[in-house]
């Protein structure tokens, strides 16, 4: 059976802004069926690399805060902090770079919390069954919320093609423990030409993996856990994630995390489709866009969001002078083209095999 997927365009009247769209997309996709009574409300997005100019604005998060509360709800934003070195390694600098791109309790009427703590470690372990994952590794803020509200930008990804819904739900949830175990085989490896050796990686892992040879850090990967402590402590970035894992299964282990942060709760998913950049938020710049502006979507159906937002961007022209004229052909599929290496259908595929959705959908247009 198809799924319903809400969407409004970007047209505007004097008396009907963007914002006040959005709300009625809300409204007529169904949140408010959900009990948010008293409930904490995660409502998942991206804060946005400093540099990147792409990601969604605060304003986006602020309506969709303020429906939560109107519901009864006690919402607040949250995002998980990355793997790799920038400005959202660790909780301090995640929220400092939250409030360089106008993210504060006054702008969003709520509280900004990084779910997976300090330094990424504090998550809970989910169990998932899955082909890929049997536990995976999710922030625990993300965990302790009642109900979870993803809140994506919608654009290109240079790993999974598109940067859509479960992409932001699994990929995005993940601890670090969690996004190694995503891009990897869950095992860090020493840049030791960076390596001071400290011993801090030393003095943190509960395992006795690191050892240390004329100063440099070694890790033991049949003591390490993949815990992602060492990563955390390290104050020169030495330790990092080996990204060993193809894309095809980068996508499958995605949506199994994808599916441990919904299983069991109620959920709600909406995608801005707007400056669709080729590359991930998580860029310290982002490209021009590669189509038109589209709109926003809404659904209770992931898989269903993710397809019909391919779909609506794909049918789109190509941005003359963006990543989309240097593709070596034009097939109609804008992701693929400009990134060949990916696959975002098989991981729509996957998704909807383990139970997170359908591809099939109905687009039901809000005014």
């Amino acid at each position: 059976m198809a799924s319903k997927v809400y969407f409004s365009d970007l047209r505007t009247g004097f008396d009907n802004s963007l914002l006040d769209k959005l709300t009625r997309l809300m409204r007529e996709a169904g949140i408010g069926t959900i009990d948010f009574t008293n409930h904490y409300v995660a409502i998942k997005m991206h804060f946005g690399e400093p540099g990147n100019l792409a990601f969604l604005r605060p304003n986006w998060a602020r309506c969709v805060a303020d429906e939560v509360k109107r519901l009864g709800g006690k919402p607040f934003l949250t995002d998980c902090n990355t793997l790799y070195v920038g400005g959202r390694k660790n909780a301090l600098d995640h929220l400092e770079s939250a409030n360089m791109n106008g993210f504060n309790p006054m702008t969003t009427g709520c509280q900004i919390i990084i779910a997976d703590g300090l330094k990424g470690t504090d998550d809970a372990d989910v169990p998932v069954d899955g082909a890929y994952v049997r536990n995976a590794h999710i922030g625990r803020a993300v965990m302790d919320a009642d109900v979870f509200i993803s809140l994506t930008h919608f654009k290109g990804h240079e790993s999974t093609g598109f940067g859509g819904a479960l992409k932001n739900i699994g990929m995005g949830c993940g601890s670090r423990a969690g996004k190694m175990d995503m891009h990897s085989q869950g095992k860090p490896v020493v840049d030791e030409t960076k390596c001071i050796g400290c011993h801090r990686c030393e003095r943190i892992c509960a395992h006795g993996a690191p050892t240390f040879t004329e100063r440099k850090c070694h890790i033991d990967l049949t003591k390490c856990v993949g815990c992602g402590r060492c990563i955390g402590v390290c104050p020169v970035d030495a330790i990092g994630s080996g990204e060993d894992n193809s894309n095809e299964v980068l996508n499958c282990k995605m949506m199994e995390y994808a599916k441990a942060v919904v299983q069991g709760r109620p959920c709600f998913h909406i995608a801005i489709a707007v400056d669709i950049s080729p590359n991930c938020d998580c860029h310290n710049e982002n490209d021009a866009p590669i189509t038109p502006n589209v709109g926003m979507f809404a659904s209770f159906d992931p898989v269903a969001l993710d397809q019909a937002c391919a779909d609506a961007v794909n049918a789109m022209p190509g941005n003359s002078g963006t990543m989309y004229d240097e593709a070596k052909e034009h097939t109609g599929d804008h992701f693929h083209d400009i990134h060949p290496d990916t696959s975002w259908k098989q991981g729509l595929e996957y998704a909807q095999s383990i139970g997170l959705g359908t591809r099939e959908y109905e687009l039901v247009r809000v005014k």
